[in-house]
Formats: C-alpha cells, sequence, structure tokens
C-alpha cells in the first residue's frame, strides 16, 4: 500500500516561498510585495490584540522590520502566514506587558486563518545592570538616528520625539500617506541594522 503523500502547497503558499527566497537574494521588490500581501491582515490581527489604533501602524512595521530580520531562520515547511502571525502576536503582547494595558487572557489562543496560537510571553529576567543597559541604547539610539538620512530623521522624529500620527506628518511635510509609512519603514530598518552592528558594545 503507498503511503500518503502530504498535501501539495497552496498556490499562496508557492508564492511566498518565491519571494523570501528573492528576498534572500537582497530583491527590495520581494520585500514590497510581502508587506502588501500582508499589511492588511496583520494590521486587523494585532488591532483584535492591542485594541489601540494610535499604536497599531507602528507594531505593524515592527513586526515586519522583526520577521525580515530573522528571514534566514524561516523554514519553508511551515506557512509563511503562521510564522509572521506569531511574530506579532508576540511583538503585540510585548507590547501590553510594557505597557501594563489590559488585554485578551494570555491563556486564550488566538484564532487565525491558519488556526489557534498560543501567545508566547517575553522573559522577564531581572537585571540589576539594566538601567545602565537602558541608557547605553538611548545614547546609541541618538546617535544612530543622527545618522539617518534628512527625510528618514525628520519622520522618525516626528512620530517617536514628537508624537505626531501618521497622518499628521503626511499633512505637515505635504507627502502621501503611503509615502510617509514607507520612509519611516526603512528609517526603522536603518537603525535597527545601525543598532544590530554596536550591540557588542552595550
Amino acid at each position: 500500500m503507498p503511503e500518503p503523500t502530504a498535501p501539495a502547497p497552496s498556490a499562496s503558499s508557492e508564492q511566498d516561498r518565491a519571494w523570501i527566497a528573492e528576498a534572500l537574494r537582497g530583491d527590495q521588490r520581494a520585500y514590497e510585495r510581502l508587506v502588501g500581501k500582508y499589511e492588511r491582515a496583520l494590521y486587523h490581527h494585532i488591532l483584535r490584540l492591542v485594541r489601540s489604533r494610535d499604536d497599531v501602524d507602528d507594531l505593524v512595521q515592527e513586526t515586519f522590520i522583526k520577521a525580515f530580520a530573522a528571514l534566514e531562520a524561516y523554514t519553508p515547511q511551515y506557512a509563511f502566514s503562521t510564522w509572521l502571525y506569531k511574530i506579532a502576536t508576540n511583538h503585540a503582547i510585548d507590547h501590553l506587558r510594557k505597557r501594563r494595558i489590559a488585554t485578551t487572557s494570555i491563556d486564550r489562543p488566538i484564532q487565525t486563518k491558519d488556526g489557534e496560537m498560543q501567545m508566547e510571553l517575553p522573559d522577564d529576567t531581572y537585571r540589576p545592570d539594566k538601567p545602565l543597559v537602558e541608557d547605553q541604547r538611548r545614547t546609541l539610539l541618538a546617535e544612530a538616528v543622527e545618522q539617518l538620512p534628512d527625510k528618514y530623521r525628520r519622520v522618525i522624529e516626528m512620530r517617536h520625539q514628537q508624537e505626531m500620527t501618521y497622518e499628521d506628518i503626511a499633512e505637515t511635510l505635504d507627502l502621501p500617506l503611503g509615502t510617509v509609512k514607507a520612509h519611516i519603514f526603512r528609517a526603522r530598518e536603518l537603525l535597527n541594522r545601525y543598532l544590530r552592528d554596536r550591540r557588542d558594545s552595550l
């Protein structure tokens, strides 16, 4: 009796794998296609968790940055969407823990189109040197922001120092909303790269 064969991957999964392969080869358009495909779904998924539209855009962008930074660790035998939702869920929960916002019970699985997913909480291990490390991080972050090209530094400062909304930034700079989001996304990528390259100094 022949052994049962595994179901063939869906056309969507095959598309994701092709784009991931292209992204890993350095094709920026492949990253943009993945963002375009999952951005809206991630927005609604994260909104269900944090219940604050003011934070969702940032969390979506940060989820993609985390995912793309770890893309080499993605295992193609699993759906990319499942892997991405897991990163989004854990990042949202981490955000809520830091903000001490009441949210959905952490014991209840989250329903996604790929099935149930259990939330995982970050480790809160005590570190006596935490204040010193945080001061070093702030200094390093300020240095990183100063290294950004003007168009990226401006939107990052408006978003995180002046706490302006994406819409207000677009109106102030007379730029399309999509351009503002793209600039902030690119700025965060550059900041992450700068900080990652210097993490040994922390």
